[in-house]
């Protein structure tokens, strides 16, 4: 008789307990665990939070006293933007500054977190770098916000002549009537900071901004940049002027985005709150999207605002 028959509870038992092993060995294979080694889960991405600003510091103007950052009603709308970019938690914060001025940003922050050197006291201390990253970094206790900027002599005025001209005249013109009425409605107190700066962050003004400095232009050919401001480099293709000026522009930006892998690195933080002028954002953020160990966090995650009706519509 077959073994299976004259030991049937026995067989039974042996076919349950041998499928049971084979599929714990498949299960230990698949975890990495059948070869003597834990399977590692893939590291979590760094969280990058950028955020445009128009420069605070050249909101004053003295023939508009409210136009002040120091003034109350400002300081309470510079405290809701804050509260709202608080939410991100991070734990780093970047700015709009050198690395070679980062002891001077260190020698401030120490005593303004402390409460012995009010902002008022600092020069250019309307800038968004006290009044965001210094006081953000003071309430969440991180260390000094850390600067990344490269510094070189850009101007969108640069580009003045050339085939084309009329095209990035255009775009250009679009971003400035749209921003500049913006900015003068913060200046006499009819639109709030919190909502200039999330108006800033939508994403259709981040890609009218992107578009108008690294896209349009290389329509320009055979033109000139302006002797008023003449460019840093040794030789200028003046054949492809546009592309040359886009190349200003994103050169500055790649040596940034360097400055900010390179802070990363030294300080293996893993929330970057990046504060910055608002034509940067957008190609920071398009180098941070092909980063595979990085993850952009889109600022109207935080800044929600229902002012966007006072963004007229664009092409």
């Amino acid at each position: 008789m077959p073994f299976y028959d004259s030991h049937s509870k026995l067989a039974s038992r042996t076919w349950s307990a041998s499928r049971l092993a084979a599929f714990l060995v498949v299960l230990l294979l698949g975890l990495g665990l059948g070869s003597g080694c834990w399977a590692q889960a893939p590291a979590p991405k760094i969280q990058v939070l950028a955020i445009g600003f128009d420069h605070l510091s050249q909101l004053y103007t003295k023939q508009a006293a409210q136009s002040d950052v120091f003034s109350p009603k400002k300081q309470a709308e510079l405290a809701q933007l804050r509260t709202r970019l608080a939410r991100f938690k991070p734990d780093l914060i970047l700015v709009e500054a050198e690395p070679r001025e980062q002891p001077h940003l260190d020698s401030l922050y120490a005593p303004y977190r402390q409460g012995i050197l009010p902002l008022t006291a600092v020069p250019y201390g309307r800038s968004e770098i006290y009044q965001v990253g210094f006081a953000l970094a003071k309430a969440l206790h991180l260390p000094a916000p850390r600067g990344i900027n490269y510094y070189v002599s850009t101007s969108q005025s640069l580009l003045r002549s050339g085939h084309n001209i009329a095209l990035f005249q255009h775009d250009l013109q679009a971003l400035q009537t749209t921003a500049r009425p913006l900015k003068r409605l913060v200046q006499h107190d009819s639109l709030s900071v919190y909502d200039y700066i999330a108006l800033m962050n939508q994403p259709k003004m981040l890609a009218l901004s992107h578009r108008a400095v690294y896209n349009t232009p290389a329509y320009v050919t055979d033109g000139a940049f302006s002797s008023a401001n003449p460019p840093d480099v040794s030789q200028v293709d003046t054949a492809y002027i546009g592309v040359q000026y886009i190349s200003l522009f994103y050169n500055r930006n790649l040596k940034i985005y360097a400055n900010l892998l390179r802070v990363q690195q030294q300080t293996h933080a893993q929330r970057l709150l990046v504060i910055y002028g608002q034509n940067h954002i957008a190609v920071l953020e398009e180098l941070l999207r092909v980063n595979p160990a990085y993850q952009v966090v889109p600022a109207t995650k935080y800044l929600k605002t229902s002012a966007t009706r006072l963004l007229k519509p664009m092409r």
